[in-house]
């Protein structure tokens, strides 16, 4: 996964990616105190785009802020710090991971003591969940571990030790045979992968969750749900129940990491038609003409890195349904 990343952005300053290590006294390695975010640039025909990189810093700054660290750069010196990343390394699309964490000081519960530090790394990756998956769809289960509740930990921030949650899910899914896990609340209800927000279409209307939910507000989320409006696909936001899905015409994941992934069935059982459906199919080629720079109308979400390779347009090969 890494081959390719020469360089890491650590405390303001570029580092050959071999010297970018930390002591193992680091207060995040053994309590997960820290907060991070995922970030995707892609190749357009002006050159590298990172999108929506301010959405994406302003919820960093928010979880940091939750947890009470105070990370210690400015957002337009992380703005740049991104950028001289992608640039230092050659990259003309790639995802990038700052991470503000408590340092080395003190082992005690109470990080009072520890410095903070930000870095930020960059690597090739391709979709999460497989450039298959994109056209063809995931197959997920229902993970027995439940989303822990926004009352027992602040899920609207994007902390590191709470992963631990999602990670028992996917790593329990993935040696079932599935693709992905989706975690339900205590209740019952749907809450999320174990990194995606989920969408469901039953009579062509969008159905999502929100914050009420406990579930992380994704960056991709809030894209998808523009996009929709600007379809003129009807949203309904509420709480969601495993018999929602599996009476949907559709399903689909949405993150960072995963874009915008159809479900095609869940333990077993098909979703609508076991194919991505039309509206998913009309919100992805949308999506992956924003993040390509081939819509006006969503220039806005691309901060462009001045000085970095360029080259052609990212297309994301959106097949027919029922081609192979």
């Amino acid at each position: 996964m890494f081959e390719q990343s020469q360089w890491v952005w650590m405390d303001g300053e570029i580092v050959p990616w071999m010297d970018a290590t930390l002591h193992v006294s680091c207060h995040g390695l053994h309590y997960g105190t820290g907060v991070f975010e995922g970030i995707r640039c892609y190749e357009t025909d002006s050159g590298p785009a990172v999108f929506r990189l301010e959405s994406h810093l302003q919820r960093f700054y928010a979880s940091a802020s939750t947890y009470g660290m105070q990370i210690p750069f400015a957002k337009d010196e992380l703005i740049e710090g991104v950028c001289e990343l992608i640039r230092q390394n050659g990259f003309s699309r790639c995802y990038v991971r700052p991470i503000c964490y408590y340092g080395s000081k003190s082992l005690t519960l109470s990080p009072s003591k520890c410095p903070v530090h930000v870095s930020m790394l960059a690597w090739p990756w391709d979709s999460y969940l497989g450039s298959i998956g994109v056209t063809k769809g995931v197959h997920i289960t229902v993970s027995r571990w439940t989303k822990f509740h926004s009352s027992m930990m602040p899920s609207a921030a994007k902390a590191c030790g709470q992963y631990l949650n999602s990670i028992l899910a996917l790593r329990e899914a993935v040696s079932e045979g599935y693709d992905e896990a989706l975690l339900l609340d205590h209740a019952g209800r749907l809450c999320e992968g174990s990194g995606e927000n989920i969408f469901l279409v039953k009579n062509k209307t969008l159905l999502t969750n929100d914050e009420r939910h406990s579930i992380l507000l994704g960056v991709t989320r809030d894209a998808v749900i523009t996009i929709a409006r600007d379809l003129g696909i009807k949203i309904e936001v509420r709480a969601l129940t495993l018999k929602d899905l599996v009476s949907a015409d559709e399903a689909f994941f949405t993150g960072t990491a995963a874009e915008v992934m159809p479900i095609r069935a869940v333990d077993g059982r098909d979703v609508g038609t076991s194919a991505r459906g039309p509206v998913t199919e009309a919100i992805q080629r949308r999506f992956f003409a924003a993040v390509g720079g081939r819509e006006p109308r969503y220039k806005k979400w691309l901060h462009f890195v001045a000085g970095a390779p360029s080259g052609e347009s990212a297309v994301h090969v959106l097949e027919t349904k029922g081609a192979e």
